[in-house]
């Protein structure tokens, strides 16, 4: 199991893990926490940008659909696409099923001092008002 409390967290419910090192840069695991796929409901559709895209924190990269909305996907950080998880792409109820782990989304190359910019998870379960 994740140990949640060593993830980063976003304002707009998602969660990044530092999973590894390019040079220069790190890799970070990006997937969108249980609390927002339990709000979301049962997600049926996932568009995510393709490997080799650069991406601006903050800007809207993908989108997920479910039963009761669609949801725009955006970057926690500014970096390059290095991969991205088709699985999820062909079976969207991963990210309900395992939202810490087979739900993953994306892996983003990043300046690692960003990633100290976002939320730890005492502050994460702060914002959701206890509920994350």
């Amino acid at each position: 199991m994740t140990d949640l409390t060593e993830l980063k967290y976003t304002a707009e419910h998602e969660w990044v893990a530092v999973t590894g090192e390019a040079g220069d840069t790190v890799v970070v695991t990006v997937g969108i926490t249980d609390y927002a796929a339990e709000k979301l409901g049962d997600v049926v559709f996932v568009e995510l940008p393709g490997a080799g895209t650069t991406v601006e924190a903050n800007a809207i990269v993908g989108e997920i659909e479910s039963t009761k909305s669609v949801g725009e996907l955006f970057a926690p950080l500014s970096g390059e696409v290095v991969e991205v998880n088709d699985a999820v792409v062909d079976d969207p109820s991963l990210v309900n099923a395992d939202a810490f782990g087979d739900g993953w989304l994306i892996k983003l190359a990043v300046d690692p001092s960003a990633v100290d910019a976002l939320l730890d998870r005492a502050a994460y379960v702060a914002l959701t008002g206890g509920d994350a």
